[in-house]
């Protein structure tokens, strides 16, 4: 994970209002989902952000007696603003840029410099939804900086992608600093992605059987979103379906799973365990005998993902993804009560 341990504090200055974002997170990332290969020793890092300067440079200073002979690494705030629905901080590297959002500071989304789009996260589970679902336009629900359309489109590229995210604010900075504009122009193949500013749970547009797959990735405060635990949302999702689509999930992780002391999570381990993470028991009561899933693994940030649709054929699901995920597609399992 683009690891930053135990307790960051965040500081910005925007006009004359001096603004104080706190963050207590275990890593720098979504609830246990982020995993990027950039392979970061694990530190706090206390951050003083001025945004007059967005330029301000913040450097790490060690805060535990294990980490105290690590090698200091620098921190650059791009961007801090507040929004109607977020706290939305970008903050770069030298590997990569992260988008930070709410009041829990987890990422969001992740560029990587360099041209690589792989995420070594659950965005790159996503990008197995394709091979499976009929032609026609995939949505993704919470677009934030489009890491997962990035690396679909990189793998698909005549992939016609609709991404919805409420917050214009967050889709004006990502533009601007995580060349999401760039995912808006046309392939060489004709694919590309269109943004769309609205409630992804209440459209304002007729969506009914409009497409081939939907990416669900809707978080707030560092949870999945109230509205997901409902049957009869998940229903009304399926209902803009067009025949043979399918439905994929980030699940984040699950909460009896406690932090013990060297910072790892107990696992809980076992074919029942999905039992245990409150949205894929919701899919499995609003689609039954149709829902399968999968864990990344702890390298990935040990979240859930779930499918609707029943289990697709491994063998010829293996044999149409790219060779990084030819392996990790046949881990899909069906949920079933043991």
């Amino acid at each position: 994970m683009a690891a930053l341990s135990s307790t960051s504090y965040l500081h910005s200055l925007v006009g004359h209002e001096r603004r104080f974002f706190w963050c207590k997170t275990s890593q720098f990332s979504k609830p246990l989902s982020i995993s990027p290969s950039l392979n970061k020793p694990r530190f706090s890092v206390p951050f003083c952000i001025k945004q007059s300067d967005r330029d301000q440079k913040l450097t790490k200073q060690e805060s535990s007696r294990e980490e105290k002979n690590e090698e200091e690494e620098d921190y650059w705030v791009v961007t801090a603003v507040r929004s109607k629905y977020n706290e939305i901080i970008i903050v770069d590297t030298v590997d990569a840029r992260y988008l930070l959002l709410d009041s829990t500071k987890k990422t969001h989304s992740v560029i990587n410099k360099g041209g690589e789009n792989w995420t070594d996260s659950y965005w790159d589970e996503f990008a197995s939804l394709p091979p499976i679902v009929p032609d026609g336009p995939i949505a993704i629900y919470g677009l934030g900086g489009g890491t997962a359309a990035r690396l679909i489109l990189e793998l698909y590229p005549s992939t016609q992608l609709e991404g919805w995210e409420i917050d214009d604010i967050l889709i004006e900075k990502a533009r601007e600093y995580m060349e999401l504009s760039e995912l808006e122009k046309l392939t060489s193949k004709g694919g590309s992605l269109r943004v769309l500013i609205d409630d992804a749970l209440s459209p304002s547009e007729d969506v009914s059987g409009k497409y081939a797959g939907i990416i669900v990735d809707l978080f707030a405060d560092g949870k999945v979103l109230d509205q997901l635990q409902q049957v009869q949302m998940w229903h009304d999702l399926a209902s803009r379906l067009m025949p043979n689509g399918r439905i994929m999930v980030n699940c984040a992780g699950i909460k009896e799973e406690k932090v013990v002391t060297d910072e790892k999570p107990q696992l809980v381990l076992g074919d029942s365990v999905w039992m245990l993470n409150p949205s894929i028991k919701v899919l499995s009561e609003a689609f039954p005998g149709q829902v399968c899933w999968k864990r990344t693994p702890d390298s990935e940030g040990l979240n859930f993902v779930a499918l609707t649709g029943g289990v697709p054929d491994l063998s010829d699901w293996s044999s149409k993804v790219p060779v990084r995920l030819s392996e990790t597609v046949k881990q899909w399992k069906l949920c079933q009560n043991l």
